[in-house]
């Protein structure tokens, strides 16, 4: 009896084995059937011209979403063409565009994103200057660096427009920028006495421009002065550039998260850590200078800085602590870098380009003579040095791509080809400004092209009305700031070149190789030797 018993359920056993058999290989059979579903519609998706992210559109709008293909390279499935991004995004961008025969307009893919680009300048200022494109697409690093609600990357809107009208009234207007003359003719002076103090001996000039170039922002936003000389003693001022530093890196780099979602919860480039780290310090630091600005703030000494005016707003102007947090900490990341980045290219091309040098010193000389120094109003008597500025914003724009891309917001067309909604634009301006089809020889140096009264580049503004050269962007989302910092870089650079003349270092020769981080800068810091023309 017992052993009939054992019998039956080893036979039970043996059936319920081959049940769970069965089961399971119907298990793995669907399992495997879905990741074969899921690898080919990722490659239907990959085949479309642009990528993944235009295919995956195209497959959930359905055919009338993009009845004509923007041409565009396909990458790889699922990443798109990442690979564009790195190293220096432009260069690639540009060669992409010019092997797809796609200049004026091309689609790409970034993950999960739709990116159109143009090297056109017809069709940038299609791009820059529509309403479809008046906002940003918002990084992860910018939303946890509060830059949301600052200028840069706050939504297109009320409060947006809000920001822009306060900075331009009380920080970048002609009125202000005039009446900063002395703060930036003081900092001037202490740069010569700096590059003076090395005697001829070689030196890295970015040590000096970065702390100078911070310190005039620190002037007009925070009403806080540093010695340079005394800059590497200064615990406020050593914090702050570590701030700024590492605030700039985090902007800079390409996170993947932001293409590609399903990578955001794994934080594999530390951009959240880093990001959670940092923000606690800007509020630190911010919030103590703001305290402070109320506790000392009069009527006579109200609107002195613009602290000053950001607490003085009141009524639908009123911002909140956090939101003036964002404010002055944006003001402060993005005064700095553009205007340091490029005097050190125009400087570097001075070295390389002696002959130039002469001709400037020599207006220089006209102009203002030897036995004074350069003052503002002297620029507007100069005609070469000007020229200058523009030839080497040409050829080394501080944002090559205009650093922050633009957001479709509705559906549009551009150049004739249907965008989606929520399609990322960007402007390759490197490309635009060394194309053989705008310029005449675009690759050699020759400020030239902008003095010759009969050379069709004569009068091209850099101020974004002629999308041929508009480093600092165009449309609603221009940079606020460019007036101030052209009135910086070129009064600085002329201070400079008027006291001194510019040698290459014995061991250091000029590289104008680029590397691009948030801005496009030396990838060699720029080392010099001077020698005084003015005793």
């Amino acid at each position: 009896m017992e052993s009939k018993i054992d019998c039956f359920w080893v036979l039970a056993l043996a059936s319920k084995c081959k049940s769970l058999t069965f089961q399971n290989n119907i298990l793995a059979s669907i399992l495997l059937c879905m990741a074969f579903f899921w690898l080919a519609m990722a490659l239907c998706f990959w085949a479309h011209p642009g990528g993944h992210a235009w295919g995956k559109h195209l497959y959930k709008k359905g055919s009338k979403a993009c009845s004509k293909p923007i041409p565009g390279p396909r990458g790889l499935p699922f990443i798109g063409s990442m690979s564009l991004m790195t190293n220096l995004p432009h260069h690639n961008l540009a060669a992409a565009a010019e092997a797809y025969k796609a200049k004026r307009l091309m689609a790409f893919s970034l993950g999960e994103t739709r990116v159109i680009i143009t090297c056109s300048p017809d069709v940038a200022k299609e791009i820059l200057n529509s309403s479809v494109f008046a906002d940003r697409p918002v990084k992860e690093s910018a939303y946890n660096l509060m830059f949301n609600r600052a200028i840069g990357f706050a939504p297109y809107g009320v409060y947006w427009r809000t920001l822009r009208r306060i900075a331009a009234t009380h920080l970048f207007c002609p009125k202000q920028i005039n009446s900063a003359e002395p703060q930036r003719s003081d900092i001037a002076s202490q740069m010569v006495s700096m590059i003076a103090s090395y005697g001829g001996s070689a030196f890295r000039l970015r040590d000096i421009l970065k702390p100078a170039s911070l310190n005039n922002m620190m002037c007009s936003v925070f009403g806080r002065k540093y010695a340079l000389l005394g800059y590497s003693s200064n615990t406020e001022a050593r914090r702050l550039i570590r701030l700024v530093e590492e605030g700039y890196d985090l902007l800079g780099k390409l996170n993947f998260s932001d293409h590609l979602p399903w990578l955001a919860d794994f934080d594999l480039q530390k951009v959240q850590l880093r990001s959670s780290k940092l923000v606690p310090q800007v509020n630190r630091f911010v919030n103590r200078i703001i305290q402070e600005h109320r506790t000392t703030q009069t009527s006579l000494q109200r609107n002195s800085d613009f602290v000053d005016v950001l607490l003085s707003l009141s009524g639908p102007d009123r911002l909140s602590d956090h939101d003036i947090v964002a404010v002055l900490w944006e003001m402060i990341f993005r005064g700095t870098d553009t205007v340091a980045i490029l005097i050190e290219w125009i400087l570097a091309r001075m070295v390389l380009h002696p002959d130039i040098q002469s001709k400037v010193h020599s207006e220089l000389d006209q102009v203002v003579g030897r036995s004074r120094p350069l003052t503002e109003s002297d620029l507007q008597s100069m005609v070469y040095l000007p020229a200058v500025v523009k030839e080497v914003v040409r050829l080394h724009p501080p944002g090559p791509l205009l650093s922050w891309a633009r957001l479709a917001i509705t559906d549009t067309t551009v150049d004739h080809y249907h965008v989606p909604a929520g399609t990322t634009a960007m402007v390759n301006m490197w490309a635009i400004m060394r194309d053989p089809e705008i310029y005449a020889d675009p690759l050699k140096f020759m400020p030239e092209r902008f003095v010759n009264p009969e050379a069709a580049d004569m009068d091209i503004s850099l101020m974004g009305s002629d999308l041929r050269l508009a480093p600092f962007g165009s449309g609603r989302r221009t940079c606020p700031g460019k007036g101030l910092g052209l009135a910086t870089v070129s009064f600085w650079v002329g201070t400079l070149l008027h006291e001194f003349k510019w040698v290459q270092s014995d061991y250091d020769p000029v590289d104008l190789s680029e590397v691009l981080r948030l801005s496009c800068e030396m990838k060699n810091p720029l080392t010099v030797r001077v020698h005084a023309r003015r005793r």
